[in-house]
């Protein structure tokens, strides 16, 4: 096994050769590609020829991969394809994610070819670009709208989290020296406060909701420095949920050129907790870990807590499209998400990394929060260290 960390179209990201290959590519939300079986003729340790060989007289080969998405906690997005040797394709793959496959196509035959540890290349920084846009700095207003049916206890785990961001006498590691990272960007700190609640428990908009339907609910707090967060309930289909587990954007504030920003998290806990849960539930696909225990007794909830915190980082650094991101503008690696399904030191796909765990429960975390909470908090990018910073 051994490791190659570029290619001549793309930059700024790490391949694994043999039985497993990781790529974090520029330009694309995908951040590793798995190879876990390959049949074909030649030992992994024969020279590169016998393969091509080999190659010709096999009426197929059969590749399993599996890839990381940014948008999700889970660390690998599942696609599984046959080549024959005419070049047939005979899988088919979503809009969104051809893109990212297409850049994959150079990477599945760097899965079987050998490699030696003598051809080690250093992994180069991961970047996030500034596009000299605003961010959101200052005293920020967090308005959360909560669509479907929340128990009290749920509404309380997420609004102590976001009380939690702001309160400096917590034990450490904490919820506030975690968001603390974000004054590293530039303009100094964000400091968050929450404001009006609402509750929309007869599901107005129906238990569907398409695209469209989000900053039509965010209108209803829109304005300045302030973000909307819409919250639904695990009984409410969100349109590209599961592909993503939340979002965050911006809308017209009246009919001026100012914006307001908002933000989307589903409860996924009957929906696709493996993906959106992870590493609370088992995954859907990659490593078979076993799961953690959720710090707060409640799957669907810690989950929402480790996408609420990537997409209000994301949103403070990243409001407009014009922030701090790496590759595309509307598919871009924020300061969370470019840092994906990593929570501890040592981590890698499959394993959130190295942890504490309460005693009494055996629920992992690696922050602490207000009123006695704990969460589990992604890594964040560093701007003064161009690494993915973690709390433990």
């Amino acid at each position: 096994m051994g490791w190659i960390n570029e290619l001549k179209e793309d930059k700024n990201y790490t391949v694994s050769i043999g039985t497993e290959a990781h790529a974090k590519l520029q330009s694309a939300k995908v951040l590793s590609v798995y190879c876990p079986t390959v049949i074909y003729t030649c030992p992994l340790n024969t020279p590169r020829h016998c393969f091509n060989s080999s190659l010709a007289s096999l009426s197929k080969l059969h590749f399993t991969f599996e890839i990381q998405s940014s948008l999700s906690t889970l660390p690998l997005f599942s696609y599984k394809n046959t080549f024959h040797s005419q070049a047939q394709n005979k899988a088919s793959i979503t809009k969104t994610m051809a893109a990212a496959i297409y850049k994959f196509a150079s990477l599945f035959l760097l899965c079987i070819i050998p490699f030696t540890f003598s051809e080690l290349v250093q992994e180069q920084p991961l970047v996030l670009k500034y596009h000299n846009g605003p961010l959101l700095k200052g005293n920020i207003t967090v308005n959360l709208i909560w669509y479907g049916k929340f128990t009290p206890t749920q509404r309380s785990i997420i609004v102590d989290f976001i009380l939690s961001l702001t309160s400096p006498k917590l034990e450490l590691p904490s919820a506030f020296s975690w968001w603390k990272t974000t004054e590293k960007y530039k303009n100094g700190s964000s400091t968050l406060a929450v404001g009006k609640q609402v509750l929309l428990e007869n599901y107005p908009l129906g238990k569907i909701l398409k695209n469209p339907h989000l900053p039509a609910l965010a209108g209803k707090f829109n304005g300045v420095n302030s973000i909307s967060v819409i919250l639904t309930a695990k009984d409410v289909a969100v349109e590209g949920f599961c592909m993503r587990c939340g979002t965050h954007g911006s809308t017209r504030v009246g009919r001026g050129p100012v914006r307001g920003t908002f933000i989307w998290v589903g409860n996924s806990e009957t929906q696709c907790p493996g993906q959106c849960a992870w590493p609370f539930h088992q995954p859907i696909y990659g490593p078979q870990t076993p799961p953690l225990v959720a710090p707060n007794g409640d799957v669907g909830v810690d989950g929402m807590i480790i996408n609420l915190a990537t997409l209000l980082a994301n949103t403070v650094t990243n409001p407009f499209n014009n922030g701090y991101f790496q590759g595309p503008a509307n598919a871009p690696l924020e300061a969370v998400s470019a840092c994906t399904g990593i929570f501890g030191s040592g981590s890698y796909p499959g394993y959130a990394g190295k942890l504490l765990v309460e005693k009494s429960t055996g629920a992992s975390y690696n922050a602490n929060g207000v009123n006695g909470r704990k969460y589990l908090l992604p890594a964040m990018w560093d701007p003064q260290t161009s690494t993915c910073k973690t709390l433990v």
